[in-house]
């Protein structure tokens, strides 16, 4: 009975591992055979694209609201027709706009209630935002 558990501990564990790199090298392959890379280029494009689809996978994990503006921020990149570390760079950089963004209309909203202005008002929801972050 033990070595069965074991056993399916065991090819459980292969499975959680190989299957995603499996099915990441599968969509990288077949895009290497649309562009009809070959030999160091394929290599070089295989290496690349799996290393942009692990960074991409931290970023699928991320809270339904960053995944709301996630999304947001992806077509923004298709519109400008960005790839690579220039898209890496700009999805990235999109998502920490619009959390900060989320978090400043927090923030004014709570000095609103507090009924402050001024520089008291902009101390305060600078404060906030920085708490935030």
């Amino acid at each position: 009975m033990k070595n069965q558990l074991r056993t399916l501990c065991l090819s459980l564990a292969f499975a959680a591992v190989w299957l995603p790199a499996h099915a990441k090298n599968d969509a990288c392959e077949s895009a290497a055979l649309e562009k009809k890379l070959s030999g160091a280029a394929k290599a070089s494009f295989l290496k690349k694209c799996e290393a942009d689809a692990m960074a991409a996978a931290p970023a699928s994990a991320a809270s339904s609201q960053s995944s709301a503006a996630g999304m947001d921020c992806q077509a923004k990149a298709a519109e400008k027709k960005l790839a690579g570390a220039a898209k890496t760079s700009f999805i990235k950089k999109c998502e920490k706009d619009a959390s900060t963004s989320s978090a400043q209309v927090s923030c004014e909203a709570k000095a609103a209630d507090k009924k402050l202005a001024g520089a008291a008002k902009t101390s305060f929801v600078k404060k906030c935002v920085g708490d935030g972050a």
